[in-house]
């Protein structure tokens, strides 16, 4: 039973067909008015050929090379094939190299981005000894590296000559990235392309392989966990480190108080609650607070500093919504802002602190008051929150304002302790050679609103015994 096929401008199809008897009840034949080969010599289902050759065991395909099989008609091409001539075909992996492809220009409609051209030297290593490429960062005529051990640069679409004097010449050639030079200074990125911030000519990044806080500026690389921190900055950076890949870095540049805020998080596999998040500050060459939030990440957008989280923006300093209050919380002991610090004049002395006093705005009070030696005071009540009135007249139990400044007296709080007369309530002030003191605001006085404190201050005497 043979059967007419036309062959128009394919040169492949899929003839499937058979005669087995069908529900269909119009018999409509496979192919051209054939029902189609039995079964029993290999036949298939009658359906229309539709290029289906999942069946493979019931189905014939034809070639033809020739349009409409005729004879010494057009060939049917190839066309473009897609072929490598490298002896090594594989892919490999490259973490110390760039590669850059061909120009992308919209005007023009060039688009090369999908070219790379073995003819020509688009690939340029850097030192594999200082571990893979974190992070890139082009600076004017200047491409920044930051590798996991080392931070270099490298000139874009131009390169320096050096004269046999020494001096130094830049003029344009055809290679996009030039010679890679090292920044003096053995630190890098580690693992952490998210810490790293930029604002003007300053670059901050953290090196937790190396316990280090670092700016890149126009004289180099310097690190600025030494600024007191370098004790902190060792403990924290250790303790995210477990495993090598527990913990995350996150940084940003706080536009609006010019800071660079750090967050450093513990991962959730181990303890999702675990952060730290404090802010770097040029004008006082350190780290002045620390945030009770904890970012996924941290930006700037015209003269705005925000933050993401839960895959939601947050606006800093919004004067619409709690002052401390992040992320919509409403919790005070987590909101309520708060200052700790270390009186200890007269270091090699023994000390008895009798009060207490700040300059700033009303609304804070003193947690805590503790002494190297054990001696604790009394909580010291905010302005508002330590009146009452008594025959008609106002009192106050913990800060009492005179000549705009506020003053408290401190109530020892302590315990007995041997060889001890007078103790707690009946003694004057806590003794000691050093005080640690909690300073916070307070949950009445204009909540959520603005509370400055600009110094604080004890007044003390040499302890007798």
């Amino acid at each position: 039973m043979g059967a007419v096929i036309e062959v128009k401008y394919f040169n492949t199809f899929l003839l499937r067909k058979t005669n087995e008897v069908i529900a269909d009840p119009d018999q409509t034949p496979a192919w051209n008015g054939s029902f189609g080969v039995p079964s029993s010599v290999g036949g298939g289902y009658p359906v229309i050929p539709s290029g289906d050759i999942s069946d493979t065991g019931n189905n014939w395909v034809v070639e033809e090379s020739r349009i409409r099989g005729g004879y010494n008609n057009t060939n049917v091409d190839y066309g473009v094939r897609a072929y490598i001539a490298e002896d090594e075909p594989n892919g490999f992996r490259r973490p110390n190299s760039l590669i850059y492809s061909g120009i992308f220009n919209s005007r023009t409609g060039i688009n090369n981005t999908n070219v790379f051209s073995v003819a020509e030297e688009i690939t340029k290593s850097a030192d594999p000894a200082n571990g893979s490429i974190q992070k890139l960062y082009a600076e004017d005529t200047n491409l920044v590296v930051f590798q996991e051990a080392k931070v270099s640069r490298a000139l874009i679409d131009k390169d320096a000559i050096y004269t046999a004097e020494g001096g130094g010449s830049v003029t344009n050639i055809n290679t996009t990235i030039g010679t890679i030079q090292p920044y003096a200074g053995n630190f890098g990125i580690s693992r952490d392309p998210g810490s790293f911030a930029a604002y003007g000519y300053r670059k901050y990044f953290t090196d937790r392989d190396r316990n280090a806080v670092l700016r890149l500026s126009m004289d180099g690389l310097t690190e600025i966990s030494n600024y007191g921190m370098n004790d902190y900055f060792r403990d924290e950076f250790s303790y995210i480190d477990i495993n090598n890949i527990s913990g995350a870095v996150i940084g940003g540049w706080d536009t609006y108080n010019k800071q660079y805020v750090l967050s450093t998080q513990l991962s959730a596999v181990y303890n999702s609650d675990y952060y730290k998040t404090l802010s770097f500050d040029e004008s006082v060459k350190g780290f002045p607070s620390f945030y009770s939030y904890k970012p996924d990440q941290l930006f700037s957008v015209r003269g705005s500093f925000y933050s993401l989280k839960d895959g939601e923006i947050w606006k800093h300093y919004d004067s619409t919504v709690n002052r401390g209050s992040f992320y919509g919380e409403v919790d005070y002991n987590k909101t309520k802002s708060y200052v700790e610090f270390i009186f200890n004049p007269n270091v090699s002395s023994s000390k008895v602190f009798k009060t207490i006093n700040y300059e700033g705005s009303s609304g804070w009070k003193v947690d805590s008051f503790a002494m190297d030696t054990g001696d604790t005071s009394n909580v010291v009540y905010s302005y508002d929150e330590g009146s009452y009135i008594e025959g008609g007249v106002t009192y106050r139990v913990g800060f009492d304002k005179k000549e705009n400044k506020y003053h408290a007296n401190l109530v020892n709080s302590s315990g007995v302790k041997a060889g001890e007369v007078l103790w707690g309530s009946n003694m004057t002030g806590v003794k000691g050679y050093f005080a640690t003191v909690k300073v916070s605001t307070d949950a009445t006085t204009n909540p959520g609103e603005l509370k400055e404190l600009f110094a604080v201050s004890s007044n003390h005497v040499e302890s007798s015994y």
